[in-house]
This record gives structure tokens, C-alpha cells and sequence, in this order.
């Protein structure tokens, strides 16, 4: 489904890491945020990835601020991300850990919510954010460049408190935290 001339243009890994986002979106599944295995599970809008955890984000400006996150780690938590979810606390949010720096591509299909999308590489450190992200659209969102996370906070919360590209996530804390 890809052009042949996409498909040309990507490098092996870059292909591999586009198939694995939007195979789910071609067989009718979706990925990403705002996704999937909730259409085919029933719906809810409890954690899907356990108890919460903090995570920091420390601005350029010296700030830091700290969301209450649910991580999800495996590609069903992932899948289902944010879907079906109406409300969420402010300083609260969800992390898809992708287990390796990839490409990503997410969509906010069956996700009533408008999320901040906040791509951050392997150091944690935010490379792209895409704002007050459209609920239920099945417009793509691309990370812009190779990312190993993606926090998902409330549409407007990133400009609100003045998190901005080249910020960071305390990622290092949430090992701690596994361990």
C-alpha cells in the first residue's frame, strides 16, 4: 500500500519501523495514542498499563514539572493508548515506550481527547511536539525524526506550562522505578 517510490526512498530500518505504526492502521487497527485493541475488547477508560508513576520534565528555563504517567511498554498498551478516554487529570499522562529509536507514526482514531504529543529520543530529550492533536481524526502524526518515547498529555498543557522542543524527560527516574 505504500508507493513504490516511498518505499524506494526509506532506508531498511525506517521501513521496518513505518510497517510496524501503520500495519495495524491497514488491517483496520490503529496505533499510536489513540488506538486500537480497545475497539476489539470493549472499551474503557481505566490505565491500561497499571499503576501510575511520576515522570519530570525539566524546561530550558529551569522549570520542571511532574505528570503522573501510566507506561505503556508492550504493543497492546501501546495500541490501545488513550482510546475511548473523555477526560484526564491535568498532570496526568501516558508514555509508549517503543523499546528502541524509530520513526513513529500515530493517529487519534476512536481518541475523544485531544492529547499533546511529546516525541522524545533515547536521552529523553523532546524533539518534536504536536499540539492539540484532532480527536478521532485519522490524520498521521510523524515524530519527525527517530524517537524511543512519546508522552501523551491534555491538548494545551505543553504551551501552558512551557515545555518546548529541546526540553527533556527525566526518563533515567523511570528505570529506578522498574527495577
Amino acid at each position: 500500500m505504500l508507493g513504490a517510490a516511498l518505499t524506494r526512498s526509506l532506508t531498511k530500518g525506517a521501513l521496518v519501523a513505518l510497517f510496524c505504526c501503520l500495519a495495524p492502521v491497514v488491517s483496520g487497527v490503529s496505533i499510536g495514542s489513540s488506538q486500537a485493541l480497545a475497539a476489539s475488547t470493549g472499551s474503557s477508560s481505566e490505565n491500561v498499563a497499571g499503576p501510575t508513576v511520576p515522570l519530570v520534565i525539566e524546561t530550558a528555563a529551569g522549570k520542571s514539572h511532574t505528570f503522573n504517567i501510566e507506561r505503556a511498554i508492550t504493543m497492546e498498551q501501546r495500541s490501545r493508548g488513550l482510546m475511548q478516554r473523555e477526560t484526564m487529570a491535568p498532570d496526568h499522562g501516558m508514555l509508549l515506550d517503543f523499546g528502541e529509536a524509530r520513526m513513529v507514526t500515530m493517529w487519534m482514531e476512536n481518541t475523544p481527547l485531544s492529547v499533546d504529543m511529546i516525541f522524545a529520543d533515547e536521552k529523553g530529550r523532546i524533539v518534536r511536539i504536536a499540539e492539540r492533536t484532532e480527536p478521532f481524526s485519522q490524520a498521521l502524526v510523524s515524530s519527525g525524526a527517530p524517537v524511543l518515547y512519546v508522552l501523551e498529555i491534555n491538548g494545551g498543557r505543553a504551551r501552558e506550562l512551557g515545555i518546548a522542543e529541546g526540553d527533556r524527560l527525566a526518563v533515567e527516574a523511570l528505570e529506578e522505578v522498574a527495577q
